[in-house]
């Protein structure tokens, strides 16, 4: 995996007084440290002058008290956590980005993946752009830069820059005046906005984050808006919505998102509980017991058993200390976390017919470590369900499956699967049923082009390098 993917948390705060605004970002990062474990970063924002600190590392360790206190007060901050494929430097790609041009400072937070972002890159360079990172985040800050030299304001340099990008992008912007909000015409990756008590606007990824501090939550962003937090209030623009159909990565309600999430109105719990229901009416079995993968597979087990009348029970143990696999960079990374990561009880399983249900199989590895982990406790018949259909395409918008070659569904048969990961049966939600999942007012589209069908965009051919990285790797030089 040679190139950049982003599946990221995002949050941001806006008070009209001067506060503590870094520790309110510092627990919403908390919150949203299940979107990557990487690398963690704050911007305070202090009446135009920005303190910065990010770190390759989870929240906890990258912010100790005397990093935190470091950062000061201020009236905005902005912070994320980060995910990273194999052969990228975490330190380098870390977020938030700060821009330091003759406009004023900015800082941004980007969430998702671009589509052409090796074609703006080329455009970029030819201009004279010289880019650090790898990230698709750097590409967006230099597209407003651009635009910002001729254009009133920082949201209309946004808005025109919008019209350059394409992909996945949830983004939150920090003027020294303004945090602005925004979100791809698409609607790829969730954000939302509440407001505390106390009148401060906060702005996150998911509204869990909202929860930790007292946010009291107002609404989604729609696919292509932004907003704008000022001391003038909010302010909208809408130039970019309804420009086409919307398309949720589905993924988010399978498994990126925390169940305790509403994302477009509908409960991620209830999403995961529904697909449960689907998998027990497609494919029922006689069984003892029906358990769950920690954590994104205990909703869907808890809707299987509903509707089967099979006893749900706590099957495994997860030390909460190890991050998730599936987002773990590097192959033999992921092997090494699932040794540790989960451990059955016994009294569950032993000489017991069980339904295993976990989010989904991408590579094979883990659910083969896990159901042989089952056999060893002593069940008898292992029948796994899966609360997604079979991966068969690469993902272009964020999520880290960038080559069809390591999805065992494109490789194999569903009878080959069955005998390589050693289940006695095995079911995939369909292409039908994973539509279904996610019932509410802003539930109107989704993206399944990894579940082989159509794309929602235009997808690039191949990976590709832009032309000065093309110059690097073949060890040419301009001089």
């Amino acid at each position: 995996m040679s190139n950049l993917h982003e599946e990221c948390g995002l949050f941001g705060i806006f008070s009209t007084e001067k506060t503590d605004v870094a520790s309110s970002v510092y627990y919403g990062l908390f919150a949203l440290q299940h979107r990557g474990q990487e690398s963690s970063g704050i911007v305070v924002n202090d009446d135009g002058v920005f303190k910065i600190y990010k770190e390759v590392g989870v929240v906890n360790d990258v912010f100790t008290p005397e990093k935190l206190a470091a950062l000061g007060e201020g009236n905005m901050a902005l912070g994320h956590v980060r995910y990273g494929t194999l052969g990228t430097d975490g330190r380098l790609n870390a977020q938030p980005i700060l821009v330091n041009h003759i406009k004023g400072k900015m800082a941004i937070a980007h969430n998702g993946c671009l589509t052409n972002t090796y074609e703006l890159k080329n455009k970029l360079e030819l201009e004279g752009s010289i880019f650090h990172t790898q990230s698709d985040t750097e590409v967006i800050s230099y597209l407003v830069t651009k635009y910002r030299l001729s254009t009133p304001s920082i949201e209309t340099a946004i808005s025109n820059a919008m019209n350059d990008i394409k992909g996945a992008y949830s983004l939150i912007f920090m003027s020294p005046q303004k945090l602005i909000a925004v979100r791809d015409p698409n609607g790829f990756r969730p954000i939302c906005y509440g407001q505390t008590e106390d009148g401060r606007y906060v702005v996150a990824s998911e509204s869990c984050a909202l929860d930790v501090v007292g946010a009291r939550f107002i609404r989604d962003l729609d696919p292509g808006e932004i907003v704008i937090f000022s001391k003038n209030g909010i302010t909208s623009i809408r130039d970019h919505c309804d420009k086409v159909k919307k398309s949720t990565c589905v993924f988010e309600y399978i498994y990126f998102a925390r169940p305790d999430s509403v994302i477009d109105g509908c409960s991620v719990h209830e999403a995961r509980v529904r697909a449960g229901m689907f998998l027990a009416k497609d494919y029922p079995v006689d069984a003892d017991v029906v358990i769950g993968v920690p954590d994104s597979g205990l909703d869907a087990a808890i809707g299987y058993s509903k509707e089967s009348g099979i006893p749900y029970e706590i099957g495994f143990i997860k030390n909460k200390y190890i991050a998730r696999t599936f987002i773990s960079p590097g192959q033999k990374s992921r092997e090494n976390k699932v040794k540790i990561k989960l451990n059955p009880i016994a009294d569950v399983v032993k000489g017991k017919k069980v339904v295993l249900i976990d989010d989904s199989i991408v590579r094979g590895t883990t659910c083969g470590r896990i159901i042989n982990l089952l056999r060893e406790a002593g069940a008898t018949e292992v029948h796994m369900r899966v609360s997604a259909p079979p991966f068969t395409n690469p993902c272009y918008y964020g999520t880290d499956i960038d080559s069809k070659d390591v999805l065992i569904a494109n490789n194999h048969t569903l009878e080959e699967i069955v005998e390589i990961i050693g289940v006695d049966s095995l079911g995939y939600l369909s292409i039908e049923d994973v539509k279904k999942i996610a019932v509410g007012s802003g539930c109107t589209g989704f993206c399944t082009g990894c579940f082989g069908e159509p794309y929602p965009t235009e997808v690039p051919e191949k990976k590709q390098k832009s032309k000065f990285e093309q110059k690097i790797s073949e060890g040419e030089s301009d001089n």
